[in-house]
């Protein structure tokens, strides 16, 4: 079983940065891949940055290339997401998430993986 709790959430102007902690427990937690969701208001789950397990590779989707970086120290058990130069349409409620299974490289369906965190908010004002 994998516990995830995510961190570093607020609100913050456009332009601005926010770094986005999710700290895993479980004895295998570091044997995961993990990715970071977000869901806006009346939009569907989407992955924002994926990373493999041993965090080698990463995957990222179009809207935030260049934006976000996704990273990961096993030994701390701990998965950051850097977001720089926020956009309003980067509002939304993010979720860390590790895959449904070990070893994985990074991926980006929403049906990959099978541990949630609670969420934390993040809003971006214009």
């Amino acid at each position: 079983q994998v516990k995830l709790v995510e961190s570093g959430g607020g609100l913050v102007q456009a332009g601005g940065s926010l770094r986005l902690s999710c700290a895993a427990s479980g004895r295998t937690s570091s044997k995961y891949a993990m990715g970071w969701f977000r869901q806006a208001p009346g939009k569907e789950r989407e992955c924002v940055a994926a990373v493999s397990w041993r965090g080698g590779s990463t995957l990222y989707a179009d809207s935030v290339k260049g934006r976000f970086t996704i990273s990961r120290d096993n030994a701390k058990n701990t998965v950051l997401l850097q977001m720089n130069s926020l956009k309003p349409e980067d509002t939304a409620v993010y979720y860390c998430a590790a895959d449904k299974i070990q070893y994985g490289d990074a991926r980006i369906r929403l049906q990959d993986y099978g541990y949630w965190g609670q969420g934390t908010q993040v809003t971006v004002s214009s």
